[in-house]
């Protein structure tokens, strides 16, 4: 298969006539890579087995791992659900369009393929124009995982769209980097109280202002498999480079020193191997490849850094990651839940 490349950066005549070409693909039953402002998606329509199954396909996907079904107006909310929570409004009228998936019982129209065989679905309106102008053009509800080949970190950057998915798709839509660099909050509102999936963007904080209580899944920062999958990334390995990742714990001198002393044993081959430090941090380490992930007076920044971090690794050839664990508070939860998920849940 040889995927149309589409290069948009603004919304203008041109763009637009663009767009009419990657929705139809989606028309026509194909697949389309397109941004939004947490990561590149990869879609097709919510309403037609078939092109989900596409998707499955070109990403290696299990078939029991649910899909987000993405919209760009309120009104395509209806269609998808079997009734919509009062709580669920609330959320939606506080936060859409942006980055927040709402699990809520799904319609009987809309695929057991889109859902992992459940009974809900996961719902966004992202607050992407680019997003949100192919989604009206496709004319249906777009059913999207994150761009990547299944288990890989999620796309960030058009490159990496393309090292994994050039020629397995029908077209990709390439634009800046996405905003946020780390996926949607998710939220199952068919429980209570409702229950955090996946952390994102949106906090459990501010979530809680809007619903009151709010729990959050054991899944969320411990190896920890429920019963219920009902979101993405609660149950495969997710977002890992190709290097072994390890996650070093302990105070700021601990972690160095541990890192220091594994990076000792490397001293033959030092390219090899990586530290995913700070800002903060960096200047501890004399060995490896020594890379920040940001400021750690700025979680939003090493949020959106993370997943391209990764990759860099992986294109540098890097075998062995050390990263540094991360305080966790409101702010790094998002982004210590897919930390730890990269490296499998190994710690030293």
């Amino acid at each position: 298969m040889k995927s149309k490349i589409i290069t948009i950066e603004n919304i203008n005549d041109a763009a637009l006539s663009d767009l009419e070409t990657a929705a139809a693909f989606i028309k026509a039953g194909g697949t389309v890579v397109f941004p939004t402002e947490t990561v590149y998606g990869l879609g097709g329509d919510a309403f037609n087995p078939l092109a989900i199954k596409k998707i499955f396909e070109a990403k290696g996907r299990p078939d029991d791992n649910p899909l987000i079904v993405h919209i760009a107006s309120l009104d395509a909310v209806g269609p998808l659900v079997a009734a919509i929570p009062e709580k669920a409004e609330r959320l939606m009228k506080a936060f859409w369009p942006g980055p927040l998936t709402i699990v809520m019982e799904k319609a009987v129209t809309v695929p057991a393929v889109v859902t992992g065989g459940l009974n809900t679905v996961g719902v966004r309106f992202p607050d992407h124009p680019i997003a949100q102008a192919f989604i009206k053009m496709a004319g249906c509800p777009i059913a999207a995982p994150s761009a990547n080949r299944s288990g890989r970190p999620s796309p960030t950057q058009g490159k990496h769209v393309l090292e994994d998915l050039d020629g397995r798709v029908d077209g990709i839509i390439l634009s800046s980097d996405t905003e946020l660099g780390l996926e949607s909050t998710v939220i199952d509102m068919t429980v209570e109280p409702p229950m955090v999936l996946r952390p994102g963007d949106v906090t459990l904080a501010e979530l809680r202002e809007v619903l009151g209580q709010v729990a959050v899944s054991t899944n969320v920062t411990q190896n920890v498999v429920p019963e219920k999958i009902a979101s993405p990334g609660m149950k495969y390995t997710h977002y890992s480079p190709k290097g072994d990742l390890v996650v070093v714990k302990g105070t700021s001198e601990e972690i160095c020193e541990k890192i220091t002393r594994a990076l000792s044993h490397y001293k033959g081959n030092p390219m090899t191997i990586g530290v995913l430090a700070s800002d903060e941090t960096m200047g501890c380490y004399r060995e490896g490849l020594i890379i920040s992930l940001g400021s750690r007076n700025d979680p939003r920044e090493m949020s959106k850094n993370l997943f391209s971090r990764l990759r860099t690794f992986d294109e540098l050839g890097v075998e062995k990651i050390y990263a540094e664990d991360i305080p966790l508070d409101n702010e790094t939860l998002a982004l210590i839940n897919r930390l730890y998920k990269a490296a499998g849940y190994t710690f030293i």
